[in-house]
């Protein structure tokens, strides 16, 4: 095992140096990364689900959460808490453009209801 070696053996000949000398060599032809300033926001990915979600939400007709789900495959508790993290962490409240409820019998809520969300420009 690695650490029955004797110190007069060769180092190479352990295999714990072996893939430590390795990995050494493999980090060693990386470039370093560019240094980012502590603070800045980071520039968002592109392609990403949370990038076509704000693309639905800024266009001028806005979007439904059936529409966002359809787009992402996103459950509508997971678009619900997306909207709660933007307001949360980005400071992007999400807004009402339009509620559409259908009623039905002792005033409940029927299938049907919908609210359109919109992001202000």
């Amino acid at each position: 095992a690695a650490w029955d070696a004797s110190p007069a053996q060769d180092a190479t000949d352990n295999p714990i140096s072996r893939a430590i000398e390795a990995l050494r060599a493999a980090l060693a032809g990386k470039p370093p990364r560019a240094a980012c300033e502590h603070g800045a926001p980071r520039k968002p990915r592109e392609g990403t689900k949370q990038e076509q979600v704000l693309a639905l939400l800024r266009r001028e007709e806005g979007a439904t959460i059936a529409q966002i789900c359809e787009a992402t495959g996103w459950q509508q508790h997971t678009v619900r808490g997306f909207f709660a993290g933007l307001k949360k962490r980005q400071g992007i409240e999400v807004q009402v453009l339009e509620r559409v409820r259908q009623v039905g019998p002792n005033k409940e809520g029927a299938r049907g209801s919908y609210t359109i969300y919109h992001l202000p420009a």
